[in-house]
């Protein structure tokens, strides 16, 4: 399976799979997004509900059992997890590469701190 397809993940989905480490429907995946962000990154209703049939396709997410009747729940999938994990990797090694080279250019004489 080529789990790098879907790299790099926008911010949206990144959070929205990370919401998704437990169970929730959209309206809480919103909140825990907004407070997971320091509240940079605010879903609107669409995008959410646009971004889970999207991810729903995808087979990062899937839809579970719940005792509301009134709302639809989601959990990660294996695949999404995975993705997921890609992806942090990913940015890990974005901002290693970038501390090294700006702690380099302050060696040279660069007024740059991280």
């Amino acid at each position: 399976m080529d789990l790098e397809k879907h790299l790099p993940l926008t911010e949206t989905t990144y959070y929205i799979l990370l919401s998704l480490l437990e169970p929730s429907h959209g309206y809480m995946m919103m909140q825990k997004i907004e407070e997971m962000s320091n509240k940079r990154v605010k879903i609107a209703a669409g995008t959410m509900y646009g971004a889970i049939e999207n991810l729903l396709k995808q087979q990062l997410i899937k839809s579970v059992k719940s005792s509301d009747k009134r709302r639809k729940t989601y959990a990660i999938t294996e695949k999404g997890l995975e993705v997921l994990r890609l992806d942090c990797a990913r940015m890990k090694h974005m901002i290693q590469v970038t501390e090294n080279l700006l702690s380099d250019s302050s060696a040279i004489g660069g007024d740059i701190n991280v």
